[in-house]
This record gives C-alpha cells, sequence and structure tokens, in this order.
C-alpha cells in the first residue's frame, strides 16, 4: 500500500471546482460558485456547530427546558409530585391486576370450571351440643 501524502491531501482539498447551476429550458447560467473541498467542509461544519449551539441556547434560555423531562430541570415540588403519581399509579395498577385476577377465578368457580378440588383436609374444633 502507497503512503498517504499529507502534502498531497492537502492539495486535493485546495483543488478549486466550479459549480454551475443552469436554466434547463435555455441552457443559461442562472448561478455559478467556485468552491473548494476545503470551503464545502467548512461551511458545512460551521453551519453543523451554529444549529448545535442555537438549539442549547434554546431550551437553556427559555422555558422549554422545564417542558423537557430529560433535561432535569424543574422545582423540586414537581419532581415530588411527579413521584407520588408514579407511586400512586403503581398502586391503581397492581389493585386493579388483582381485582382482575379475583373476578376471573370468581368467575370459574360460578361457571363450574374449576379444575382442582380443595382436598385440604379441615380440623374442625368439635363443639358441644349447647342446649339452650
Amino acid at each position: 500500500m502507497g503512503k498517504i501524502d499529507a502534502n498531497n491531501t492537502l492539495k486535493r482539498l485546495r483543488n478549486r471546482y466550479r459549480l454551475v447551476v443552469m436554466n434547463e429550458d435555455t441552457y443559461e447560467e442562472v448561478v455559478k460558485f467556485r468552491l473548494s473541498r476545503l470551503s464545502v467542509y467548512i461551511v458545512l461544519s460551521s453551519t453543523f456547530v451554529l444549529l448545535t449551539v442555537l438549539t442549547v441556547a434554546l431550551i437553556v434560555f427559555t422555558p422549554i427546558k422545564y417542558y423537557l423531562p430529560g433535561v432535569g430541570y424543574g422545582d423540586a415540588r414537581q419532581v415530588r409530585d411527579f413521584r407520588k403519581l408514579k407511586i400512586r399509579t403503581d398502586s391503581i395498577e397492581n389493585e386493579l391486576k388483582f381485582r382482575q385476577q379475583y373476578f376471573d377465578h370468581l368467575k370459574k368457580v360460578l361457571d363450574g370450571k374449576v379444575t382442582e378440588l380443595d382436598t385440604n383436609k379441615l380440623e374442625l374444633p368439635k363443639i358441644d351440643n349447647i342446649t339452650d
């Protein structure tokens, strides 16, 4: 494999190219640009950095940050309320699941579709006949 010549690479980045935008019907040149690979790279990189900085500034310096849950902003009261709400929601979901399970088992018993019979022996205390 050949060595990469830094001087040759720099020369390729600085080679000038012409970009021409033409009217398709009349072949008239509408706009023409003289570009190099280096200038295109610089413009695209600058645009990316500028958009990133503007996005971060928009989030940090405006109230939008309070609506983004992953950013970590918000007051302590909101965070506490969200945690309470999450705990209550989880409790309600568990209660609903248990009730549905109870109703399903109750429906099986009432329909007579119980496959397991209760074979546990109950030991009841003996009660003497009490007559009044």
